[in-house]
C-alpha cells in the first residue's frame, strides 16, 4: 500500500518489485551492483520508499530488450 508523505505518493520495496515484476533477490542485487539507483528517502524504520518516476526508471531498466548483433 503506497504511502503519501507531503503531498508526495511513495512505495516500499515489495510493492516497487511487485509493480516492476522482479524478485527481491535481484531487486536487492541489482541495487548493490548499481543497475538501480539507491532511493534516497527512507521512513522511520529505514525502509526504502521510492517514487513513481523511480518505478518507471526501474521498469525500463528491467524490461529493455537488448540486440544481439553476430
Amino acid at each position: 500500500m503506497p504511502i503519501e508523505i507531503n503531498g508526495q505518493t511513495y512505495y516500499r520495496t515489495a510493492e516497487v518489485c511487485r509493480m516492476v515484476g522482479l524478485s527481491r533477490t535481484t531487486f536487492f542485487r541489482w541495487l548493490k551492483e548499481g543497475t538501480f539507483k539507491e532511493s534516497g528517502c527512507r521512513d522511520r524504520r529505514g525502509w526504502r520508499l521510492f517514487t513513481e518516476g523511480e518505478i518507471a526508471a526501474f521498469k525500463a531498466e528491467a524490461h529493455q530488450i537488448v540486440e544481439i548483433t553476430k
